[in-house]
């Protein structure tokens, strides 16, 4: 009987990474909003691709760290609804995802929005008290390594799991399905490093990633934390169904950590 384990990539590919290939348009003409190509180089060499989007005095910057599936042109349509709102943003994606380079991976993704956050200092000089971090879904736990590791004003979890094990769990009645997987992402145990202010916003209706499970996450973050419930939403329509509400609870507080 062969009780060896699969390979982790092949599973992970399977169950936790879902990326698209990029489409070739005229996104900054789309999305009639300013759009600017950016690249930047991961510490491991891979090549990254992001957009930035700044208001014409911008006071801070929200760093995007996306979900699990598709690319950046599944979030042009929020991004605008961002800089409508009057945030500046980058957002990337990770390693095997649209334009990047590489292929995706636990280690890989944290590497990712380690070069992200560098460019931010680095190429456009912009101060770490400036920086707010959004993570959602998967990219929470991304977004949670990185504040762990690198100081910022605020961190914004949306759609957030404590883990890889507990969706695995959650999705498969309970089974330890997760030692398979080469994935933990473990955010529950990131929080514990992490001495920023945090928002914490969920969707009661949410269907991937049920309530309770971010409520665990909201449970174990310390303290100064938010709690923002976005009544009706599922998991990927909080800026649709919040809409201004969702869109101004995000300013209010992105403006709040970075004024202090």
């Amino acid at each position: 009987m062969n009780t060896r384990k699969p390979p982790a990539n092949f599973l992970d590919r399977m169950f936790v990474f879902h990326p698209d290939p990029w489409i070739e348009r005229d996104w900054a003409s789309l999305s009639r909003i300013p759009l600017e190509d950016v690249w930047f180089t991961a510490e491991d060499g891979t090549r990254l691709f992001g957009w930035y989007v700044a208001q014409r005095r911008p006071s801070s910057i929200m760093l995007w760290c996306h979900g699990n599936a598709g690319n950046m042109i599944h979030r042009l349509e929020n991004l605008a609804l961002l800089y409508e709102s009057g945030l500046s943003v980058l957002l990337f994606d990770y390693r095997g995802y649209g334009r990047s380079g590489g292929t995706p991976s636990e280690k890989g993704l944290y590497q990712d929005a380690r070069a992200a956050y560098q460019y931010l200092t680095d190429v456009r000089h912009i101060e770490p008290t400036d920086i707010v971090v959004f993570g959602r879904s998967l990219g929470a736990a991304v977004a949670g390594n990185l504040v762990a590791e690198r100081k910022v004003a605020g961190l914004i979890l949306e759609s957030a799991f404590p883990s890889i094990a507990a969706m695995a769990k959650q999705q498969f009645g309970g089974l330890p399905t997760h030692w398979l997987l080469g994935s933990r992402f473990p955010l529950i145990e990131r929080l514990k490093s992490i001495h920023v202010p945090m928002l914490i916003i969920h969707g009661d209706q949410d269907s991937i990633v049920p309530f309770y499970l971010g409520e665990q996450v909201f449970l174990a973050a310390p303290e100064p934390k938010f709690l923002y419930v976005v009544k009706g939403a599922d998991h990927n329509n909080l800026p649709i169904v919040g809409g201004h509400a969702y869109l101004s609870t995000l300013k209010q507080f992105i403006d709040k950590v970075t004024a202090s």
